[in-house]
Formats: C-alpha cells, sequence, structure tokens
C-alpha cells in the first residue's frame, strides 16, 4: 500500500469509528487540579507503539498511526482486528533522533479486551508492546489541530504551569519520553477537538503519584 493511500485510510476511518459509538481509553482518576493543568492516576495499561525516524511531529504521527492503523486491522499473528481507541498519543523525545532532530513514538491503547495478551504485530510493521505500571501524568488541555507549528509551544506552557505550582520538581522532564502529545479526534473533526500535553510526574506524597513512570517491554 503507498503512503497517499495509507492517508486516506488514516482520515476516514477513525472518523466512522467515531461517528458509530463511544471509544475506549485509558481509565484514570483526577489527583490535581488548576485552572491550566490537571495530574492524573492513570491504571496499568498497555500500548503498541510505532517508533518512527520521520523528523516532523505531523508525518511521525502519520505514517506511525498508518503502521498502527494496519496492525488493528488484523497485521498481526491472530489476525485479530481491533477495536479503535483514544487517544493516539505521539511520544517526543527532543535531540534523540537523526542530527539531535527529535525521535518519535506514536503509540496506541490496547483494549481492555486484549490487555492481557495483545495480538503480535507482524514483524515488518516494526511495531512492539508497552506495559506501563500505573503512573502520574500532568496534563494540559489545548484545541484545534496539533501541528509541528504549535506542540512545542503548548508543552512549554505546561512546563511553566507546573514550574509555578507546588508539582515544580516532580515532573519528570529526564525520562525516555520527555512529553506527548494526545489526540482524541479523527481529522474532520474541525469543531470542538480536544488534545492533550502529557508529562510524567513521580516523586509526590500523593498515593500512587510516588514512582516516576516505568515501561516494561
Amino acid at each position: 500500500m503507498n503512503r497517499s493511500r495509507g492517508f486516506t485510510l488514516l482520515a476516514v476511518v477513525p472518523l466512522l469509528l467515531v461517528v458509530a459509538g463511544a471509544i475506549e481509553s485509558p481509565q484514570y482518576t483526577v489527583v490535581h487540579s488548576e485552572s491550566d493543568f490537571e495530574v492524573r492516576l492513570y491504571r496499568a495499561s498497555v500500548w503498541m507503539s510505532a517508533p518512527t525516524d520521520e523528523i516532523s511531529f505531523e508525518k511521525a504521527t502519520k505514517f506511525g498511526f498508518h503502521r498502527l492503523f494496519q496492525y488493528i486491522q488484523g497485521a498481526n499473528l491472530n489476525s485479530s482486528r481491533i477495536r479503535m481507541t483514544a487517544p493516539v498519543l505521539t511520544s517526543i523525545v527532543p535531540g534523540a533522533g537523526p542530527l539531535h532532530s527529535s525521535a518519535y513514538f506514536v503509540r496506541f491503547y490496547i483494549p481492555v479486551k486484549f490487555q492481557a495478551s495483545p495480538p503480535v504485530a507482524l514483524t515488518e510493521l516494526n511495531l512492539h508492546s508497552d506495559r506501563w505500571e500505573s503512573h502520574c501524568i500532568a496534563v494540559r488541555q489545548f484545541s484545534g489541530f496539533a501541528r509541528d507549528s504549535n506542540v512545542i509551544k503548548e508543552a512549554e506552557k505546561l512546563a511553566i504551569s507546573l514550574s509555578q505550582s507546588s508539582w515544580a520538581n516532580l515532573t519528570e522532564f529526564s525520562d525516555k519520553n520527555t512529553y506527548s502529545i494526545a489526540q482524541y479526534n479523527s481529522p474532520f473533526h474541525f469543531i470542538g477537538r480536544v488534545n492533550e500535553v502529557w508529562v510524567d510526574v513521580g516523586g509526590s506524597e500523593v498515593p500512587g503519584c510516588e514512582s516516576s513512570h516505568a515501561y516494561t517491554y
């Protein structure tokens, strides 16, 4: 399948799924809330991850999700079809890519039905599953489309808000995934779009937020 056709699938299929009904998302509890951000305690979960060597956020998200889309449409060893979930998460590691560009990992939340034993992706898709322990994430919401031109600015706004709060020294900026952009809507959804910046936090006395984020592959 060529890339241009992949873009068509990327745009149309999630739209149909959004219209069809509610989409499953990772479960969390809000443990702290302020006017411009909140801290959530997420339950343990499993994600399918697509590393990509693209050098822009938008291209990385499109091409990474195209591979994930093939996976959920049956390109796995079980030939299982997996329902769409939200958000599509693009984790960004500044300076870890080619020529000190950012590195990107596009992630799909595995539905509860498959969490215990996620179908193994076909080798050519270059996907791997990430098992996340229960941990806390600081979240800032923003509207519109997530673009190369605004995701860094939104991450900086969250960093400033955290620096002026009781969570100032608890943000895991040194973690392997410095921050992530969560997108909840189809590309054809123009009004009331919901995006979020996610940053891991740890070391708090808030129950569940004592430890930093840990990945198990």
